[in-house]
């Protein structure tokens, strides 16, 4: 009777065990505002920076935030406005968004009009490029939800069977931002240069 009722107590603990969620970190230059139509809430003290979702596809929205320093005393914040991107979330798999800081305060602005990250598996040295997506539709509520925690560095989200429709980009042309940061790498310092003077000349 007491090896039953031992066994049934592991079984019994077993099932009550969460599933495992997966992890997509953030830098700290890429906010994480939104996930589908639950706002991740962030503290002076507290933010965000990673969330934990289980495997399904994620409508998110990011905002590019950065801080460069401008002579010995004095720096400069470069934000972008919020942008939305799709994410899909194997299971068993942890995520990294990743993308290309620009060596300056001039080249900090080109890339806020236009960011561009990419979601690379964890351990992996090749991420792929999220599109920007046009501004879901959440009023439906078919959204997979997240819960957040104000005195927690991590959100966590469940996927459902249902998931909403996935926005596409309007059209299949190529991502300015995109390759602008392809030639800015394939560039020597002196064209980087020349680049960033002609962009200073014309604001």
């Amino acid at each position: 009777m007491r090896k039953n009722l031992l066994l049934s107590s592991i079984v019994a603990l077993f099932f009550s065990v969460p599933s495992i969620a997966e992890t997509v970190n953030f830098p700290e230059e890429i906010v994480p505002l939104q996930v589908g139509d639950k706002k991740i809430e962030h503290s002076f003290f507290n933010r965000v920076d990673e969330v934990e979702l289980t495997p399904g596809v994620y409508q998110f929205k990011l905002k590019y935030t950065d801080l460069y320093e401008q002579g010995y005393d004095d720096h400069q914040v470069i934000d972008s406005e919020p942008f939305w991107v799709t994410m899909t979330i194997a299971a068993n798999t942890d995520y990294d968004v990743v993308f290309n800081r620009a060596d300056n305060a001039v080249a900090a602005k080109v890339f806020a009009e236009a960011p561009q990250v990419s979601l690379q598996v964890k351990g992996e040295s090749l991420g792929i490029p999220l599109a920007i997506i046009p501004e879901p539709n959440l009023s439906s509520g078919a959204v997979s939800p997240v819960a957040t925690a104000a005195a927690s560095t991590t959100a966590i989200a469940s996927a459902t069977t249902a998931q909403a429709p996935v926005s596409r980009p309007a059209s299949n042309a190529p991502n300015a931002a995109a390759m602008l940061d392809f030639w800015w790498q394939q560039a020597s310092a002196q064209e980087q240069q020349a680049f960033i003077d002609k962009v200073t000349k014309s604001k």
